[in-house]
């Protein structure tokens, strides 16, 4: 077959196995979201509350029913997801009506929380504006979870697309797909959340990073970059700061190293190290300029339980002994579970056999870790803040099985097309 039909084969199995959870999959946040397509495509503050609570909790209910299902003492007892469903939506809608009643009508997102709060989520429209087109066409449950399963599924090609663009063979280019969607990559894409786009827009930068290494299509690649950086902007400006930090000082470094061996620095690393300072400071001078929540904003909300409690005075210093703690206790994690280290060294050690490009890949994980030091609490599940280091295993570990590869079959060492077709 060719290696289209492949790539499609693997989307189709994914997108069919995750029917098997069509509700369940809402967190707290995704209320901000939803809330906020839904009041793009015209709903009415009360509108737009009253669907995105039913939505979130017929999520809470479903989760419910399955954990009553295999209760080991109570799998024969009521359906609790009747009572569940009833008391979220009391509680929900309660919290909705207070506030309005309040004067709380501003924004787009519901106001079930502070306004200092919500104002975190109103400066990023980008997952609601991706929602709305979804929403129309199939309603909420259908159309969340359809629009997470694009994202989900086109986070699988872009990776396939980076490693060919590296002329990385088909086999391992597929690889690189699959494991996008069974590792932490593709169950945290399928949350409605900002995290899949986020990761979606992250590859499309590395993509862009992948053609200018590879010297056939600078331009089009630093279009690319720089434009999928743009829109990461509207998903979470801060991701795009990280990540702009993080193209900065890899084209640095890559620059300085080559400077040091007496060769030229390369006009198409430059470029990207200047696309990367680019959305750097575009990205504080609109912050800026539109009045965004700063970083002291971010940190009180995570230190005041999102604004329940008074400011705190101490704010940096207990920020950063909350930091060492975190790590401490997060590494204490790792080396007992130590799958995640694993993964992440494999996928080093393949990112180190393509160097130039590995640069981009590593300082791409990295904002990863730097996502998570921003918000220090251990008690966020599911790894969705550092998910953008799994990137770094699902390009690197089919990096680093090339030579193996080649090794086996007669295959050529450079040049592959990044086409579906061929």
């Amino acid at each position: 077959m060719r290696p289209r039909t492949w790539v499609l084969l693997l989307v189709a199995v994914f997108a069919l196995l995750q029917l098997a959870n069509v509700t369940g999959r809402a967190t707290p946040d995704t209320k901000n979201y939803l809330s906020y397509a839904l009041s793009l495509k015209g709903e009415s503050k009360r509108d737009a509350a009253v669907a995105t609570v039913d939505y979130y909790c017929a999520s809470r209910a479903s989760m419910a029913h399955r954990r009553q299902n295999v209760h080991v003492d109570n799998f024969h007892g009521p359906d609790p997801a009747p009572r569940v469903m009833k008391e979220c939506r009391e509680r929900e809608l309660g919290r909705v009506e207070a506030r309005l009643e309040a004067g709380q009508t501003g924004g787009h997102t519901m106001p079930h929380m502070p306004e200092r709060f919500m104002a975190i989520f109103e400066v990023r429209p980008g997952y609601p504006v991706f929602l709305v087109p979804f929403l129309t066409l199939f309603g909420v449950s259908w159309g969340v979870w359809t629009a997470s399963v694009v994202i989900a599924c086109a986070g699988g090609v872009l990776a396939f697309l980076v490693l060919r663009t590296l002329g990385v063979p088909v086999p391992l280019a597929l690889t690189g797909q699959a494991l996008y969607y069974v590792l932490p990559c593709g169950t945290t894409a399928m949350r409605p959340m900002t995290e899949g786009l986020m990761m979606a827009l992250i590859l499309v930068v590395l993509w862009g990073c992948a053609l200018v290494v590879q010297g056939a299509r600078t331009r089009r690649g630093l279009v690319l970059a720089g434009g999928a950086l743009a829109a990461l902007f509207t998903v979470k400006h801060s991701q795009a700061l990280f990540l702009g930090l993080g193209l900065a000082v890899a084209g640095a470094v890559i620059a300085v190293r080559r400077r040091r061996r007496g060769r030229a620095a390369g006009r198409g690393v430059v470029a990207l190290a200047g696309v990367g300072c680019a959305g750097v400071f575009g990205t504080v001078l609109l912050s800026r300029l539109l009045h965004y929540p700063s970083v002291s904003e971010s940190l009180q909300d995570l230190l005041a339980g999102h604004f329940t409690r008074p400011d705190r005075e101490r704010l940096w210093a207990e920020f950063f002994q909350l930091n060492g703690n975190f790590w401490m206790e997060w590494l204490r994690r790792q080396m007992w579970e130590p799958l995640f280290v694993a993964f992440l060294a494999a996928g080093a050690w393949g990112a180190w056999r393509r160097r130039v490009f590995g640069a981009f890949l590593v300082a791409a994980a990295a904002t990863g870790f730097l996502n998570q030091a921003g918000h220090p609490d251990i008690n966020i599940w599911g790894g969705r803040l550092i998910v953008v280091a799994w990137l770094l295993p699902v390009l690197g570990v089919p990096l680093l099985l090339e030579p193996v590869l080649r090794g086996r079959v007669a295959l050529p060492a450079q040049g592959a097309p990044v086409e579906l077709a061929r």
